[in-house]
């Protein structure tokens, strides 16, 4: 239930990001461009909601067909849309 709901959430803040074009600072200077930051977050939510929905569908392959789209969805989400790396403005050197 919990992950269905923080899956939730995080599907509408990346949709959210995505029709506003806008994000919290700290979000905004980690990512290359609102369009990343959004379907990052979106990515990742969708991929839990799926997740924890395929914990719940009846026999044992609906689960882990449910897990392999999941870990897909994030693989998408790190590889093409990933934060920035190295130093941001928020470390002191």
């Amino acid at each position: 239930m919990l992950g269905g709901v923080l899956g939730l959430a995080l599907f509408v803040f990346g949709v959210r990001m995505l029709v506003l074009g806008r994000a919290p600072a700290l979000i905004a200077r980690s990512f290359r461009s609102m369009r990343d930051a959004g379907y990052y977050h979106l990515l990742f939510g969708l991929a839990l909601l799926i997740y924890v929905g395929g914990l719940h569908l009846p026999g044992l392959l609906a689960g882990q067909v449910a897990a392999l789209v999941a870990v897909f969805l994030v693989g998408v989400a790190l590889v093409r849309f990933r934060p920035r790396g190295g130093r941001g403005p928020t470390r002191k050197a």
